[in-house]
């Protein structure tokens, strides 16, 4: 519940909430810090231990935890059971590897410095999680949750939501408190009850249920029943002792097959957004600068160890699995913080007497400080480590003699197509990818690749680029599809270059470069796309295929010209909306003319229609 205050407190206080997001949001975004550091300092700054603008932070962080209980909704939505299914060896294998020799390797550091063997073992328990919230915001915002290290980090985030049920409902068991001083852990007869009429009703009554709501064709009833739906399993999962955000979790599966998926999606996003930040902000007010203050040096070191060992961990964990030097990093930098959940298991820890306050209070000045660094290390991460990093720690791959004609830079889903036509006319061709794995997943299917970084000169001389006739570049970033045109136009000038391009301005780039024969990514796709659209709407397919037609040479005409003064942007904005204005006017034209077209052949049938 948010907390007790009049309607003009309420008021005031969303006023300090909206405003410090706005000032430091975007300012961190500028910075390259992202937006999660930014909400942190903005509750920093306005919290208790700053100008002191808001005071009540514990119940706005309980209160904004429903934003984590939302982010679990939404990614429940994108994973079907059965994918699901798919990943348990990874859910339980790798995040139980994470959790179990993590909370080992805390607890008996614990020990070591004196700490009770139980209190201990609730250390470790609570900081070997980390924070869900923190790192799925971090690789969403880098647009990292499909790769490698984004898949694994969810995995062992899950797991450890999963794990959190157990450990809440074995510490009231250890203490030394009456039991009505603790919270009680969960039964099983409730919680295999609750989950399975779950499971149950999300399978027969929540679609039907749905249907009849979207019959009413009104969106605020949807969106109600939407946060209904979350926040009552959400609320229930509670009541049994069971985490919210895993109630939601399971909510968002139950769902992730219906047909109304996507509109549950897009109705919850708004909701989540805003509370996610104000989870953020609530756990910025909450660092306590006092004890910061009072024991500086100890905070420091307990907070720098906790980020070492679970960096040491998760680097170590990524090295058994098999992951390459970039995305074990990687894995590391997403997941050394403390979670959310720590904040909870230490409350139950205290009042079931297992832990002493003074601790708890240090431990939660400690993992709120590790969130608060997490997208600071991330950055430095993603800016500077990158650079050092030895990804080509495997070594590439040795490019056996070839006479193929043709070299492809790039074998993603651009790079692949282009392969699998060459082959159909047998056509050969050399591969190149710097992803290694991207080389090994397509390498599963069969496919001959190399590994191999095309910036490389030497790597380029042994694929074959002296006898080549074409150079395929299919390189999806756009910094290194352009460095790769630089020294293939500077050391094989003789050699064809076709080029894939992301948008306009990477068009531009790489025309600047001498490149003529350049194709933006989607605009063929998008092209046949509009030329169906025009067919379900009643357009001739005829017809439809020469307005198509038409548009597209008539942006490749644009392209041209837009590169002539793409350096002069006032004037590139004047002939872009000349050249818009000139497009539809002339598209108007032929398309009366079809319609004439039509009108007379339809009257005459004895005449031939003339072609549009």
């Amino acid at each position: 519940m948010m907390p007790d205050m009049d309607s003009h407190g309420f008021m005031a206080n969303v006023v300090v909430f909206l405003t410090a997001a706005v000032l430091a949001v975007p300012l961190f975004r500028v910075l390259g810090l992202g937006a999660v550091l930014g909400y942190l300092v903005a509750g920093a700054a306005i919290g208790p231990s700053g100008i002191g603008l808001i005071e009540n932070a514990q119940d706005i962080l309980h209160f904004a935890e429903l934003g984590v209980v939302l982010l679990l909704f939404v990614i429940g939505l994108e994973l079907e059971p059965a994918r699901l299914w798919s990943m348990r060896r990874a859910v339980f294998g790798v995040g139980g590897m994470q959790v179990g020799v993590t909370a080992l390797v805390i607890g008996l550091i614990a020990i070591a410095f004196g700490t009770p063997a139980i209190a201990a073992g609730v250390v470790g328990l609570s900081l070997a999680l980390s924070s869900t919230a923190f790192a799925l915001q971090l690789l969403a915002e880098k647009n990292q949750l499909r790769t490698l290290h984004g898949q694994t980090s969810f995995s062992i985030l899950l797991f450890q939501d999963i794990a959190v049920i157990p450990v809440l409902a074995i510490i009231p068991l250890l203490g030394t408190a009456d039991a009505g001083d603790a919270s009680a852990g969960p039964s099983a007869l409730p919680v295999i009850g609750v989950v399975g009429g779950l499971v149950l009703g999300g399978r027969y009554l929540l679609r039907p249920v749905f249907r009849i709501i979207a019959r009413a064709r009104t969106k605020e009833l949807f969106t109600a029943a939407a946060l209904l739906l979350v926040l009552g399993i959400a609320l229930l999962m509670q009541s049994i002792g069971l985490s919210m955000a895993l109630g939601a979790f399971l909510a968002g599966v139950l769902l992730a097959g219906s047909e109304y998926r996507h509109q549950l999606e897009a109705d919850i996003e708004p909701f989540k957004g805003l509370l996610l930040g104000l989870f953020f902000i609530a756990v910025g007010m909450s660092v306590d600068f006092g004890l910061i203050v009072a024991q500086p040096i100890l905070v420091v070191v307990l907070t720098v160890s906790l980020l070492l060992v679970k960096l040491v961990i998760l680097y170590g964990i990524g090295w058994i699995i098999g992951m390459n030097t970039e995305s074990r990093r990687n894995l590391a930098f997403v997941l050394p913080q403390g979670g959310e959940f720590g904040f909870v298991i230490f409350g139950v820890a205290t009042g079931a007497g297992v832990m002493a306050q003074p601790l708890a209070d240090l431990l939660i000045v400690v993992v709120t400080i590790s969130m608060a660094l997490t997208p600071l290390l991330f950055a430095v991460n993603q800016r500077f480590l990158k650079r050092f990093s030895d990804i080509s720690e495997r070594p590439f791959d040795a490019i056996e003699p070839d006479e193929a004609r043709v070299v492809i830079a790039g074998f993603g889903r651009v790079g692949q197509v282009v392969s699998r036509i060459l082959r159909l006319r047998e056509i050969g061709f050399t591969a190149l990818e710097h992803s290694p794995d991207q080389v090994d997943m397509v390498r599963r299917f069969g496919n001959k690749i190399y590994y191999g970084d095309a910036s490389r000169l030497d790597l380029l001389h042994a694929a074959g680029m002296d006898n080549a006739e074409l150079f395929i570049l299919a390189i999806d970033d756009v910094e290194t599809s352009l460095h790769v045109a630089e020294i293939v136009r500077e050391h094989f000038p003789n050699v064809k270059i076709l080029a894939r391009a992301r948008n306009r301005q990477h068009v531009f780039d790489l025309m600047d470069l001498g490149i003529e024969h350049v194709w933006r990514e989607t605009l063929l796709s998008s092209g046949d796309m509009a030329r169906a659209a025009l067919v379900e709407m009643g357009i001739d397919a005829a017809n439809a295929a020469a307005v198509t037609e038409a548009f597209l040479a008539h942006d490749y005409e644009i392209v041209r010209e837009q590169h002539k003064r793409h350096h002069d942007r006032p004037e590139l904005l004047r002939f872009s909306k000349q050249a818009v204005a000139n497009l539809e006017a002339t598209l108007r034209a032929d398309a009366a003319v079809a319609v004439a077209a039509e009108a007379a052949g339809g009257s005459d049938e004895g005449e031939a229609k003339p072609s549009p």
